[in-house]
């Protein structure tokens, strides 16, 4: 196992968890095994995130696209998500790991909500690793609910139009008092964002590795720390 260095070293990474499908083609197996290979490997992250004492990890989870998936895939999905909640939800709370849902949470099905509200309700005591699970959720969706949120308030004189700032949008976002991503990882190959953090990853750094998410493991996890430690952040200053 490679030792991860100390110094520079990540508080929130966020990773886009791609590659389940295409593991299970190349695997001869039907998608919801590689859906649930892939829930394995999430599991195994959020222990490592959780020894590594990371402060924040976000996952995307489940995207505002994704429903538009074959029936059977998302149906499969939500039952991953139920299994979650039933089986592997001591496990969490035994690591000490905290558990906050982002997302539009308008037109879910009430069970699925409800198990939602189940697990951040039975991890909100804990102090540990804040993870941060991105479930039916979009960038430009979080925005343009962010934007609505302003304009009611200024309509009811709650907030001054005068007063928007930077600071002002980032509290009425899903992420309001998490800090942005220093570091997001995309697993599979594939080199885009995927409507994924979109205010948030301005000055975020990104490691694209060609492993498929269930494959990804601790080394490969240590590796794309590594990557991240070995840059320079400059936020926009002295470029040249």
């Amino acid at each position: 196992m490679e030792s991860t260095q100390i110094h520079n070293f990540p508080d929130h990474i966020a990773i886009i968890m791609d590659g389940n499908r295409r593991w299970a083609e190349n695997n001869n197996k039907d998608v919801s095994e590689g859906h649930k290979s892939g829930a394995k490997a999430l599991l195994k992250i959020v222990r490592v995130a959780s020894d590594l004492n990371i402060k924040h990890l976000t996952l995307y989870s489940f995207s505002i696209e994704n429903w538009k998936r074959p029936v059977n895939e998302v149906k499969n999905l939500m039952n991953l998500l139920k299994a979650f909640v039933v089986n592997d939800l001591s496990l969490i709370k035994d690591l000490n790991v905290r558990i906050r849902v982002i997302g539009n949470s308008t037109g879910l099905d009430q069970d699925i909500f409800n198990l939602i509200k189940r697990a951040e309700a039975a991890t909100s005591k804990n102090t540990g690793l804040n993870l941060i699970a991105a479930f039916n959720y979009s960038g430009r969706n979080e925005i343009t609910r962010a934007l609505n949120k302003i304009i009611v308030d200024i309509s009811g004189g709650v907030l001054d139009s005068t007063e928007i700032n930077e600071d002002t949008i980032s509290t009425y976002l899903d992420t309001a008092n998490i800090p942005d991503p220093d570091l997001i990882i995309r697993t599979s190959g594939e080199k885009r964002i995927s409507n994924f953090l979109l205010w948030q990853c301005a000055y975020s750094e990104f490691v694209f590795v060609d492993t498929l998410w269930p494959d990804f493991n601790e080394i490969s996890f240590r590796k794309a720390i590594s990557q991240y430690q070995d840059r320079e952040r400059r936020f926009g200053s002295d470029v040249f």
